[in-house]
């Protein structure tokens, strides 16, 4: 069987930075008309979305995908919830987990994975102010550590 070919599309830098990642799954992405080509062109901002569990349903919300050039009366709203597309036994599992206080489902990545576009997910919790300053604190170290390996 031949392996699909993925291309990263964007991904949330500011959930790494707030969160910590506790799982990750994948989900397909139900899109409409041209807003996929928009993917394509790379236009799309993960920075302030998230995603929710809604009856029955996952929902990413203020996933924003620009208007494509070419599309003219057929666009649709940039910022509009979007389904995700998963299967019932995951959506169960994710409701359950989601229940626990202080976890929540946030969009990490988009990428085209052979045709499809698809989001990477993570349930995640959310990092204290002495925990981000600890995680800056391990990359500097670890960035000068490099850097002393490079000039020996």
């Amino acid at each position: 069987m031949t392996e699909k070919k993925i291309v990263d599309i964007a991904k949330n830098k500011k959930a790494y930075h707030d969160y910590e990642i506790i799982d990750k799954l994948e989900a397909g992405v139900e899109l409409k008309g041209t807003e996929i080509k928009s993917i394509r062109e790379h236009k799309v901002n993960l920075k302030d979305s998230f995603a929710r569990v809604i009856d029955g349903q996952v929902w990413v919300h203020n996933l924003h995908i620009s208007p494509y050039d070419f599309g003219n009366i057929f666009n649709h709203d940039p910022t509009r919830p979007r389904r995700l597309l998963l299967r019932k036994k995951q959506i169960t599992n994710l409701a359950g987990v989601l229940s626990q206080k202080g976890y929540t489902l946030a969009p990490l990545r988009i990428y085209i994975k052979g045709k499809y576009a698809k989001i990477e997910l993570g349930v995640v919790k959310g990092k204290k102010l002495h925990d981000k300053r600890d995680a800056i604190r391990e990359r500097d170290v670890r960035r000068d550590m490099d850097r002393e390996i490079k000039n020996l």
